[in-house]
């Protein structure tokens, strides 16, 4: 049975179990070769746009699956760049033909660097409501770019 990581992602984030950004690179961290506790810890930083009214952290997070995906050779670390930097592209093209933006405050409707908006984010049910989706749908994007 194939794994239904898209599913999995939804569910995950709107049970609040991770952040966006944890809940999109989690979902390819082990079949890419990285202990899942490793990759909650590099990614928990990333949610909320980074706590700085940046990306949405379902988008960072596909980043680094992108990223780790794309293998490089450890005398030459820019090896594997031009591959991912032409997935991230496509990836943005398609997220945004989705969403409109890249940007977590023009997704939910929130400035999460804000501490009052982040709550009035968090009393609405942002998080479970339209964050989820986020993630499901980095998701599905990454899984098309990567073939798997």
């Amino acid at each position: 049975m194939t794994k239904d990581r898209a599913r999995e992602a939804f569910e995950a984030m709107a049970s609040h179990k991770m952040n966006c950004a944890q809940t999109t690179f989690c979902c390819f961290a082990e079949d890419l070769g990285l202990e899942r506790r490793r990759a909650l810890e590099i990614s928990q930083g990333f949610g909320g746009g980074m706590h700085i009214n940046s990306l949405c952290g379902a988008v960072t997070g596909a980043y680094m699956a992108l990223g780790l995906a794309n293998k490089i050779q450890p005398e030459n670390p820019r090896s594997g760049m031009d591959k991912t930097n032409e997935q991230i592209k496509e990836f943005n093209r398609k997220f945004t033909a989705l969403y409109g933006s890249l940007y977590c405050t023009k997704l939910c409707g929130f400035n999460l660097s804000i501490p009052e908006q982040s709550a009035k984010a968090r009393e609405k049910g942002v998080f479970a409501s339209v964050c989820p989706a986020l993630v499901r749908d980095s998701v599905k994007i990454v899984e098309d770019l990567l073939k798997i």
